[in-house]
């Protein structure tokens, strides 16, 4: 099995181990233009969730400190626990995204 292959599969199940640091480092220490695409779509598909992670904690601090009242922050609490559902299931579809685009390039 070609090294190269193994290098592109190990940047997307990073995911799992070293999420977007090993992505980083192929990307900068290999020469291989096959391999720092397949990293650079490894990093990418890594930082998307770690991102809405990040506005979903934002929006989650701005609105636990500007809610005055009990009734609109029943309404908060629904909304934010509907973000992190979907926070959620966008970061499940990304790691088995991730593990198949490995799958596909070691078969490839």
């Amino acid at each position: 099995m070609d090294n190269n292959k193994i290098i592109s599969a190990l940047c997307y199940i990073s995911l799992l181990f070293a999420p977007f640091l090993l992505p980083l480092i192929v990307y900068f220490v290999v020469n291989n233009d096959e391999v720092k695409y397949h990293a650079k779509r490894a990093f990418i598909s890594h930082l998307i969730p770690v991102a809405i992670g990040m506005l979903l904690g934002l929006f989650g601090l701005l609105g636990v400190f500007s809610v005055y009242s009990a009734d609109t922050m029943n309404g908060f609490v629904i909304i934010l626990f509907a973000f992190m559902a979907l926070y959620f299931l966008i970061t499940v579809i990304l790691m088995i995204w991730n593990l198949i685009q490995a799958v596909k390039v070691l078969k490839s």
